[in-house]
């Protein structure tokens, strides 16, 4: 992607900055810092933005700058030790509200800054470094020790679910199917998908304070960091809150990546299972639900093929090569499409079953003794076609890739 500055307008001490590829319709705006090498550059920087929480007070002594995959990172001396993370595409708006109902469990920021509505900075005091489970959890996967990956996994989903427990309360609001199914239609244009997917979410499916981007870097032993957004979100926005649903899939699909990248022949089922069950554990009961993970409406799978998606956006756009496992689970998307929409078969039958059933009775009102036993055929039927219809629903612990 080519690189442009832009003219819209930034606070002191940035460049707005646009990156394009006119050829495949993908665009971001970003607004980075221009120079960060001495205490006198961070108070330029900071001069025109608005702070939040506890920020750095009294005269900087020294800092140091480094660059990330997610921007720029400051860590300065002040009067105290302090950690800078710059947000150069932004976020969604809701950092602050995460940050501030937080539950114990969250390493999350204690302040920052913002411009206009626009989230600039996050900061954390610094104090012993944040060690997530990522490498215990690959180490596992490369001896092939099932048992100890499965306990970092449900260990792992369970403090995801502390996490959505404490946001409950805070914000449950229903499901934005109109925008969620738009977003996924948005990405598959610029990558030129050659399937669609659309799902019908149901209410056990809520919007809330979600994390939008959750790795198992981000999960310690006991606590869940509150991060930074991922290059896709600047390339494709968010215009609406997601489900918790949508976090456990993006911790899902970091297993997948951890998964492959390991090389481990241990069985990704029995893996998955145990990151479900441990969210399960600790989640509200009703996000938790067998009708939130039930496929034929959406369930996990749905937000799973979006974090594959944006994974291979994310690749395209600063050409890095085929994104594994995401490429691999996509191909077998529409195999997975197919069957789901073979199984509508015994859906139909069931409403066929349901409509002679009722039909039959209305045509011999008042019924006979010799007219009962042929609509409750029907009516049995019916309902043997519907629980097969719901038992067909692909179970949410199988990847798109597992028959």
């Amino acid at each position: 992607m080519r690189v442009v500055e832009s003219d819209d307008p930034c606070p002191t001490g940035f460049l707005s900055i646009t990156v394009i590829n006119t050829e495949l319709g993908m665009s971001a705006s970003m607004i980075e810092p221009d120079e960060i090498n001495v205490p006198d550059d961070w108070e330029r920087v900071i001069s025109e933005l608005e702070p939040w929480g506890e920020v750095p007070e009294g005269i900087i002594r020294s800092l140091s700058y480094e660059e990330t995959s997610r921007g720029p990172v400051v860590r300065l001396n002040a009067d105290e030790d302090w950690v800078a993370e710059f947000l150069p595409w932004g976020s969604d708006g809701q950092i602050r509200a995460r940050s501030r109902n937080a539950p114990e469990i969250c390493d999350s920021p204690c302040g920052g800054f913002y411009w206009n509505g626009r989230d600039m900075i996050i900061v954390r005091k610094q104090g012993e470094p944040f060690v997530g489970s990522e490498n215990a959890l690959m180490e596992s996967l490369k001896n092939n020790d099932t048992e100890s990956s499965a306990k970092i996994l449900e260990r792992a989903g369970a403090l995801l679910g502390q996490y959505h427990s404490a946001m409950e309360p805070i914000l449950s609001t229903p499901p934005d199917q109109k925008r969620w199914n738009s977003r996924n239609e948005g990405i598959e244009r610029v990558l030129r998908a050659q399937f669609i997917w659309r799902a019908p979410f149901t209410k056990e499916q809520p919007c809330t304070l979600s994390l939008l981007d959750v790795r198992f870097s981000d999960i310690s032993e006991s606590s869940v960091r509150i991060t930074r957004p991922r290059l896709a979100d600047a390339l494709k926005p968010h215009d609406s809150d997601k489900p918790g649903m949508r976090d456990l899939a993006s911790l899902m699909h970091d297993l997948s990546r951890i998964h492959h990248d390991s090389g481990s022949t241990s069985d990704i089922v029995e893996l998955r299972s145990s990151l479900i069950e441990g969210w399960k554990s600790e989640a509200p009961e009703l996000w938790a639900s067998d009708a939130a993970f039930y496929s034929h409406r959406g369930g996990l799978a749905i937000w799973e093929y979006e974090q594959c998606l944006l994974d291979v956006m994310e690749a395209t756009s600063h050409q890095s090569g085929a994104p594994e496992p995401a490429v691999t689970m996509l191909a077998y998307v529409r195999p997975y499409q197919k069957g789901m929409f073979n199984n509508r078969t015994f859906a139909a039958l069931s409403l066929m079953s349901f409509f002679f059933a009722t039909t039959t009775l209305l045509n011999s009102t008042p019924p006979s003794l010799m007219d009962i036993p042929i609509p409750l055929f029907f009516m049995a039927l019916g309902v043997v076609c519907l629980k097969t219809y719901w038992g067909k629903s692909p179970p949410p612990e199988k990847p798109f890739n597992v028959p």
